[in-house]
Protein backbone atom coordinates (compact mmCIF):
# COMPACT_ATOMS: atom_id res chain seq x y z
CA UNK A 1 0.00 0.00 0.00
CA UNK A 2 1.36 3.41 -0.92
CA UNK A 3 1.12 5.85 1.99
CA UNK A 4 0.58 9.52 1.21
CA UNK A 5 -0.76 12.52 3.09
CA UNK A 6 -0.08 11.18 6.58
CA UNK A 7 0.03 13.56 9.53
CA UNK A 8 3.44 14.43 10.96
CA UNK A 9 4.64 11.61 13.23
CA UNK A 10 6.05 14.12 15.72
CA UNK A 11 2.65 15.77 16.20
CA UNK A 12 0.57 12.57 15.95
CA UNK A 13 2.89 9.78 17.14
CA UNK A 14 0.20 7.17 17.89
CA UNK A 15 -1.36 5.21 15.03
CA UNK A 16 -4.13 2.68 15.60
CA UNK A 17 -5.21 0.51 12.68
CA UNK A 18 -8.60 -1.22 12.62
CA UNK A 19 -10.53 -2.96 9.91
CA UNK A 20 -14.25 -2.56 9.39
CA UNK A 21 -16.47 -4.44 6.96
CA UNK A 22 -15.54 -2.14 4.10
CA UNK A 23 -12.40 -0.18 5.06
CA UNK A 24 -9.10 -0.06 6.92
CA UNK A 25 -9.25 2.85 9.37
CA UNK A 26 -6.13 4.58 10.70
CA UNK A 27 -6.56 6.80 13.74
CA UNK A 28 -3.63 9.11 14.49
CA UNK A 29 -3.42 10.66 17.94
CA UNK A 30 -1.19 13.12 19.71
CA UNK A 31 -0.95 16.41 21.55
CA UNK A 32 -2.86 18.18 18.76
CA UNK A 33 -5.86 15.85 18.96
CA UNK A 34 -6.81 13.12 16.54
CA UNK A 35 -6.97 12.57 12.79
CA UNK A 36 -8.63 9.67 11.04
CA UNK A 37 -8.00 8.21 7.60
CA UNK A 38 -10.07 5.53 5.93
CA UNK A 39 -8.96 3.34 3.02
CA UNK A 40 -11.74 1.36 1.28
CA UNK A 41 -10.92 -2.36 1.18
CA UNK A 42 -11.55 -2.42 -2.57
CA UNK A 43 -8.28 -0.46 -2.93
CA UNK A 44 -6.31 -2.77 -0.64
CA UNK A 45 -6.64 -5.85 -2.81
CA UNK A 46 -5.75 -9.39 -1.84
CA UNK A 47 -5.84 -10.57 1.74
CA UNK A 48 -7.34 -7.90 4.00
CA UNK A 49 -5.63 -9.07 7.20
CA UNK A 50 -2.26 -9.19 5.47
CA UNK A 51 -2.79 -5.64 4.19
CA UNK A 52 -3.64 -4.50 7.71
CA UNK A 53 -0.48 -6.06 9.14
CA UNK A 54 1.69 -4.63 6.36
CA UNK A 55 0.21 -1.20 7.01
CA UNK A 56 1.11 -1.49 10.70
CA UNK A 57 4.69 -2.38 9.76
CA UNK A 58 4.95 0.52 7.29
CA UNK A 59 3.65 3.01 9.84
CA UNK A 60 6.10 1.70 12.45
CA UNK A 61 8.97 2.03 9.98
CA UNK A 62 7.99 5.66 9.30
CA UNK A 63 8.19 6.45 13.01
CA UNK A 64 4.70 6.03 14.45
CA UNK A 65 3.97 4.02 17.59
CA UNK A 66 1.46 1.54 16.24
CA UNK A 67 -1.15 -0.80 17.59
CA UNK A 68 -3.86 -2.92 16.13
CA UNK A 69 -7.32 -1.87 17.28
Amino acid sequence: MRLMGLPNANRYPEATVTRSADAVVIRFGGKDGEQTMSVPLKYVGGDEEEAELLLLAQLRDIGYRVRRG
